[in-house]
């Protein structure tokens, strides 16, 4: 079993060499400036392993119901970079899915039930 903490230190690499190859020009708050932060990651480090298929399932609905949470579409199927695409296309999910106002808005997060 990979010891989680041990994946800190790849993905520090990874975002490092990322952000230095990319072009600066994106707004950077004061407070980012001081700890000389780009602004292009979050702050906050959030790791989690993948348990089961289920758990999987969760973590793609939340990512394609993102957009359509956060007002940038009216329906899942509108935002045209989303994997939601091929996930239709290979007959997983219907076209209208999460494409109303019957959606729970807790698609792909953790329920009380899950930290049980």
């Amino acid at each position: 079993m990979v010891d989680e903490k041990s994946a800190i230190h790849p993905t520090r690499l990874i975002k490092t060499g990322f952000s230095r190859a990319l072009p600066h020009g994106e707004h950077i708050s004061t407070s980012r400036q001081r700890k000389d932060e780009r602004g292009i990651w979050q702050r906050r480090y959030w790791d989690h392993r993948i348990r089961d298929q289920t758990d999987f399932n969760r973590h793609v609905d939340y990512i394609h119901h993102n957009p359509r949470k956060h007002g940038h579409v009216q329906r899942v199927v509108d935002w045209p970079w989303s994997s939601f695409h091929r996930y239709v296309r290979a007959g997983l999910l219907p076209e209208n899915w999460a494409g109303g106002k019957e959606i729970d808005e807790a698609v792909g997060e953790r329920s009380s039930d899950d930290l049980r």
